[in-house]
């Protein structure tokens, strides 16, 4: 069998068969979501399977793909932004320790990238927002994992498999316990949602700093190839500024929750969701390899 099925296979069984012991250790050490506020779901639900995502790509780095030195820097800065993402979920910390940590994380990731100091730099900060986003966006049952299978599964397509294939994997095992239907058995937690984040970004970032794009050209790029996340949280912000209001206060003014207030089911969103999010990337793709086939 071809060995990137296998690690593909190993990935989806480890997040099938371990997610059920985070759901226990999260119960017993009570890392609880509570309902209320803003929140759609009606019952105590337990978080912090971001715990089975990042042990399982550890143990990917560890086992088959510690012989890329870019994996081996990313792999370290996923490490910082899980354990600071874990810790909120146990005990609220400060947004702008989380950015810091957020940020230095990328640092580690872009200083494997072979690229001049401005695309460095815009990277970093690109990196840092993903990573932010993507929790941005976990406010619904299986939504942020749909989406980063979603972008895993395409750049599969585009001949990308390593590490995107055993990546897929290993979300597609998780979604297993976060999908809502008939409900979630568990939540991804701050830790497992911002790891998400980071793992996409800086999986995606070798790929178009390769392009060699000038800095206007990349950041138009950068903003594509985010995706939804991305796009919903500078909606996010722009919204929360023009109120007047700190933009790491939460609100209901997310695209899953206007959705959701228009009584479009949990599946059909993510099925709406997930298409913008795949054209959006497509289209960054498309863009990226023009651009560089033509200007560079």
């Amino acid at each position: 069998m071809n060995p990137l099925i296998l690690q593909f296979l190993a990935s989806l069984s480890w997040g099938i068969l371990v997610t059920p012991i985070s759901i226990f250790l999260a119960r017993r050490f009570r890392v609880l979501d509570e309902p209320g506020g803003r929140k759609i779901h009606s019952g105590t639900v337990p978080r912090g399977a971001g715990i089975v995502l990042w042990l399982g790509h550890l143990l990917w780095v560890l086992l088959v793909g510690g012989s890329l030195p870019a994996t081996r820097m990313t792999a370290v800065g996923a490490t910082l932004v899980f354990l600071v993402g874990y810790v909120d979920d146990m005990k609220q910390t400060s947004p702008y320790l989380r950015l810091g940590v957020h940020l230095t994380a990328a640092v580690f990731a872009v200083s494997a990238i072979a690229s001049p100091p401005m695309t460095k730099a815009l990277l970093v900060i690109w990196i840092a927002g993903c990573t932010s986003a993507y929790n941005l966006i976990d406010g619904m049952d299986g939504l942020c994992l749909s989406l980063t299978i979603a972008t895993a599964f395409l750049f599969c397509v585009s001949g990308q498999v390593v590490p995107w294939l055993p990546f897929a994997g290993l979300c597609l095992g998780v979604l297993f316990w976060n999908f809502p239907l008939p409900r979630a058995k568990t939540f991804l937690g701050d830790g497992g949602s911002t790891l998400l984040g980071f793992l996409c970004s800086t999986q995606m970032a070798g790929l178009i700093a390769k392009g060699g794009l000038g800095p206007f050209a990349l950041i138009f790029i950068l903003a594509l190839m985010g995706g939804i996340p991305v796009l919903d949280t500078l909606m996010a912000v722009t919204r929360r500024f023009l109120r007047g209001r700190s933009p790491f206060l939460p609100d209901r003014g997310h695209l899953h929750h206007r959705l959701l207030d228009r009584s479009f089911p949990i599946p059909a969103i993510i099925v709406m969701m997930g298409t913008m999010h795949l054209a959006l990337l497509t289209s960054g793709m498309a863009l990226l390899k023009w651009l560089s086939r033509t200007f560079l």
